[in-house]
């Protein structure tokens, strides 16, 4: 039996029809479409989405890039488990979708993209917004997303929709392989008729794997683990995709390991268990950080170690073993570790049943640990303490008094900026999903559409949006999509007039904060003046939001309390004092590595480059 529709209808139908199951717990995957309509799209899936309203749910966006970041939040909310799809013409819009594209693949994060391309058939060659490549006449605008999808195909034909809907969803679903899909959509087939197969429309339900370590390899990583004196476990995003957070506390407290995290596994334990010493690398705490390097052995699960987790690779010492609990193999190698490739919960587990029978070594002192996180805590606090509360807030002193509203309910978003650091040195993490940085690629502007996001994946709960006045500028637009749809977003503009945290590596790398200052310049890039007259609380007003402008700290307390309670969207913008001359956070307690110029006329270029040539000489290659 065959039923005939577009290509464009059949998708919709197909898409609405699988699911995915973990656990026993079943739910439809691609739960709703975001699209910006043009003429790539408008007469095909545009014309589909109408045909199925009951089928396929719909959010109109505002920009390209905005709606990927919107259904990555959703997608990370929701531990991959289920996803939204996203339409655009071909031209701009298509090309629009790279960051967003490059974003979700850079973190492991599923979504499907559904752009529209140019003529299959070539009826007019070239047609509006055709990229003309003189030696390959198939490429389009939309072969830039090839380098940032898991999967790439291209509909040239009706009934190659079916082998590369069936191949999308498979890397959709699969943990070890996921991030953007890509199923480039000719404007002319997605309004081809076809007769399709009932088969390829029916319900369909995807198991998405947990699959337990290889015998071997788990042999081998607990007799490391044994021979250890001072292991430690360094939690990445892996431990909560797979929701292994209690796997991993039942190990840490069997086995009397501490444990740190990276971004992206933050919260996996909250901030108070005894086990967890806080974030690790570049932005994280000192006791994390001396942990690592007095450790003779690092468990890392589910984590990529990036440069900011092992400072560079400053951070283990060269005898340092490593075991690497991973979904997949490419990372359980890195570091020249000992790869155990599993599901993070299955591998956990397996880790807990086979070490409670083998004696280990010493272990961390946990006293020690305990004395070094209360001291933490208490630098925390100090950053966090506002003497005068009538006085303008530093930017610490607005996570503060956050931190003393929020339970374990609010969800707080951030990416770029000076915030991930300071966020991840300070915030104590009540909930797992309560932490959502995105850090792999710490993209600017992706706050406020991955709020939405995250708003849709998890209604009723407070979700805020931390920004500074650099990401705020570069993608406001879901703020209408956010009034359109009636999510109560909680938003933070932080004012400080410029790029803060590059100006700061400006300085200390010798290039004195050129370009990073919103302030008026002369012919030469010079200051000349006072901050620009700019103000994005108008702005976010102007959008639909209703917004809150508090001068003090005690204002800022006042303001932040109305927007959690508020059901509309709000804003509250605050200009912030710069922490010369209060407490602010601890600065990093590791390096990172940006290459400072070798030569240079400018001493504070020349100073920079003696201190990274110092630093550079500690870097080791676990080989």
């Amino acid at each position: 039996m065959s039923v005939r529709l577009t290509v464009a209808q059949a998708l919709v139908r197909f898409l609405a029809a699988q699911h995915t199951e973990r656990d026993g717990v079943r739910q439809r995957l691609v739960t709703a479409t975001w699209g910006i309509f043009g003429h790539g799209n408008v007469a095909g899936l545009g014309q589909a989405l109408v045909e199925h309203p009951d089928l396929m749910p719909f959010h109109q966006g505002r920009s390209e890039q905005a709606m990927v970041h919107a259904a990555v939040g959703y997608a990370r909310q929701s531990n991959r488990l289920r996803v939204h799809a996203v339409t655009t013409s071909i031209g701009p819009g298509a090309t629009n979708l790279v960051t967003g594209a490059a974003l979700a693949t850079v973190n492991r994060l599923p979504v499907l993209l559904l752009p529209g391309d140019t003529f299959a058939t070539r009826p007019a060659d070239p047609v509006l917004q055709q990229l003309e490549v003189p030696y390959a006449g198939e490429v389009s605008v939309n072969d830039c997303l090839r380098p940032v999808s898991r999967y790439f195909d291209r509909i040239t034909r009706p009934e190659a929709l079916i082998p590369a809907a069936l191949a999308a969803v498979r890397v959709l679903t699969d943990p070890a392989e996921t991030g953007a899909v890509t199923l480039a959509l000719p404007q002319d087939v997605q309004a081809e008729a076809h007769d399709w197969p009932e088969e390829f429309l029916a319900e369909r339900t995807w198991t998405v794997r947990r699959p337990r370590p290889d015998p071997a390899e788990l042999d081998a990583a607990v007799r490391a683990v044994r021979e250890a004196a001072r292991p430690m476990i360094i939690a990445g995003g892996g431990v909560r995709y797979s929701a292994a957070q209690d796997a991993l506390r039942a190990l840490a407290r069997e086995a009397g390991l501490p444990v740190a995290t990276t971004q992206a596994g933050k919260g996996v334990l909250p901030w108070d268990d005894p086990r967890d010493v806080g974030g690790i690398g570049h932005t994280g705490t000192r006791t994390a950080n001396d942990l690592a390097r007095t450790s003779d052995l690092i468990l890392g699960v589910g984590t990529r170690y990036t440069d900011f987790t092992t400072a560079s690779g400053t951070l283990f010492r060269p005898d340092t073993r490593l075991v690497n609990l991973n979904i997949t193999g490419f990372d359980a190698h890195k570091q020249a570790g000992i790869p155990l490739v599993a599901d993070a919960r299955a591998g956990l587990e397996a880790l807990t049943e086979a070490l409670a029978s083998h004696p280990r070594g010493r272990g961390h002192d946990p006293e020690r640990w305990a004395a070094a996180k209360r001291d933490w805590q208490e630098r925390t606090d100090t950053a966090y303490a506002a003497p005068d509360p009538d006085a303008r807030p530093t930017q610490a002193q607005v996570l503060g008094a956050l931190d003393t509203l929020v339970d374990g309910t609010d969800i707080l978003i951030n990416a770029a900026g000076s915030l991930p650091g300071d966020l991840h040195k300070l915030w104590r993490t009540r909930s797992v999903d309560q932490y959502h940085v995105e850090y792999g690629y710490s993209c600017m502007g992706y706050e406020i559409p991955a709020a939405v996001g995250v708003a849709l994946a998890a209604p009723g709960r407070p979700v805020w949006a931390l920004v500074g006045d650099g990401t705020y500028l570069m993608n406001p637009t879901e703020i209408v999509t956010a009034v359109q749809e009636g999510l109560p977003l909680k938003l933070v503009v932080l004012q400080n007039h410029g790029y803060a945290s590059i100006g700061g590596l400006s300085e200390t790398v010798g290039a004195e904060r050129f370009g990073t200052d919103y302030r008026h310049r002369d012919r030469f890039g010079g200051f000349t003046g006072a901050p620009l007259p700019v103000d994005l609380g108008a702005n976010a007003a102007s959008l639909g939001m209703r917004v809150l402008r508090p001068r003090t700290v005690r204002d800022l307390r006042e303001a932040l309390a109305d927007a959690r309670t508020s059901a509309v969207p709000t804003c509250v913008y605050a200009e912030t004092e710069t922490p010369d001359t209060v407490s602010g956070p601890p600065p990093a307690q590791a390096w990172w590595d940006v290459p400072v110029a070798e030569t240079s006329t400018r001493p504070s270029a020349v100073k920079a480059r003696e201190e990274y040539d110092r630093h550079v000489t500690a870097r080791r290659r676990h080989l």
